[in-house]
């Protein structure tokens, strides 16, 4: 699987630039998830590393807005160019990141996909890494 990230510093932001935001911890390997609420916000699957908020500062935050989409979490997105940014579970003290808004280089791996029993019938997972119907998969961020 995946290592953490190697470096102290990461940087990150939306499309237009509205949304910024560094993370100045240990990011955890990125999990793919295909639950029906990730392909919605994404157009496809979500692929996500997470850290601890404490580690996650914005410095840019003029476009960002949340929209609860469960009861048990909500999504970070930028309302001037849509980019889908974050997701965060109610009262969890980790954030989780849409990787692909990472500067790079990121050093991060995919570890594993999660919700494939919700997955579309568009497309194949055959990457070779670990596959879960479900949604626990038991990564929790470095706690560093």
């Amino acid at each position: 699987m995946g290592d953490t990230a190697k470096h102290d510093e990461q940087t990150g932001a939306c499309l237009c630039g509205a949304v910024r935001y560094r993370v100045t911890g240990p990011l955890r390997p990125v999990i793919a998830c295909h639950c029906s609420q990730c392909r919605r916000t994404s157009g496809h699957f979500v692929a996500a590393t997470a850290t601890r908020q404490t580690n996650f500062h914005l410095t840019e935050d003029r476009g960002l807005a949340w929209f609860d989409s469960s009861k048990e979490a909500r999504r970070g997105f930028c309302q001037v160019c849509g980019s889908s940014l974050f997701w965060k579970r109610h009262g969890d003290p980790h954030i989780s990141i849409m990787a692909g808004t990472l500067d790079g280089p990121t050093r991060l791996e995919t570890a594993m996909h999660i919700c494939l029993a919700d997955a579309g019938d568009y497309y194949t997972v055959a990457d070779g890494t670990p596959q879960i119907d479900g949604t626990e998969h038991g990564m929790a961020p470095p706690d560093a």
